[in-house]
């Protein structure tokens, strides 16, 4: 009895944290939510910023007036799906290439690829723009797509998951007669669903909140991205944006990816439990 009560009060000890946890990650969130609906006229700082006498939505109309948010989106959306559609593509590609194949040299190029990791983004920063500008992409969405198509993280990332795959698997649809190219696209992704959806959920929110690239390589504001346009709503009239106007715009750009990485985490356990029934 004494061990029950025991584990109880541990057990409830453990939730109690987190959800106290919780609530100091939600709470900047719900702060920001509640000020995007509030008219400049009342107080925005302290307790009494979460309690709204007269809910508004004329922060969101004024930002849509301020800003081109519909294409700025679109842009966002463009880069970001496109971006991770391929990069989860292409590194998984080669993370099967480096974990089932043997060839000359593999192990050396698979280090190197690996060595990359160490080398900050931001140092090819000026090789990069120098190509974009000599292939005409400078203020192109392409620009935010072709340079990351694959990255060393993610190739290792997918080489370590497909490692685990069976090799009979492999080994079983070429005597079947099925191409190299068919195995991967018929046998490892199926099988790497989970790793693909934790990838992707790390490659969204990294393409979505990107905000070097796209004000390095875009000029115009038709073409920049959400992240960007955002950003540059404290300056867009002298210094003199409203707080919860700002806050408005800040609301758009957090909550969809929110909702998109819950989404995915749900997908991704599917994923694994589908596979632990399969196993």
């Amino acid at each position: 009895m004494q061990y029950k009560n025991k584990q109880f009060i541990q057990s409830f000890g453990v939730h109690l944290l987190l959800i106290i946890i919780s609530l100091i990650c939600v709470l900047p969130i719900l702060w920001m939510c509640l000020i995007a609906v509030k008219p400049a006229s009342e107080t925005m700082s302290g307790f009494h910023s979460i309690v709204i006498l007269n809910p508004t939505f004329e922060n969101f109309t004024k930002l849509f007036k301020m800003i081109p948010v519909w294409q700025n989106t679109y842009n966002s959306v463009f880069t970001t799906i496109l971006g991770t559609v391929t990069a989860l593509f292409f590194c998984a590609l080669a993370g099967f290439a480096f974990a089932k194949y043997k060839f000359p040299g593999r192990n050396f190029l698979f280090y190197f690829v690996i060595a990359t990791m160490l080398v900050p983004p931001e140092v090819g920063a000026v090789p990069l723009f120098i190509i974009m500008k000599k292939i005409n992409l400078i203020n192109s969405l392409w620009s935010l797509v072709i340079p990351r198509i694959a990255t060393a993280v993610g190739i290792f990332y997918m080489h370590q998951y497909i490692s685990d795959v069976p090799d009979e698997l492999v080994e079983a649809s070429k005597i079947d007669g099925c191409r190299d190219f068919g195995i991967f696209m018929k046998i490892i992704l199926p099988v790497i669903k989970p790793a693909l959806a934790s990838w992707a959920a790390v490659t969204l929110i990294a393409r979505w909140n990107d905000f070097f690239w796209p004000l390095l390589y875009l000029r115009k504001q038709a073409k920049y991205t959400l992240m960007v346009t955002i950003s540059l709503l404290p300056v867009s009239e002298g210094l003199s944006t409203p707080w919860p106007v700002i806050l408005a715009g800040t609301t758009l750009v957090i909550v969809p990816i929110v909702v998109l990485y819950l989404i995915l985490q749900t997908l991704q356990k599917a994923g694994m439990m589908a596979g632990a029934v399969k196993g």
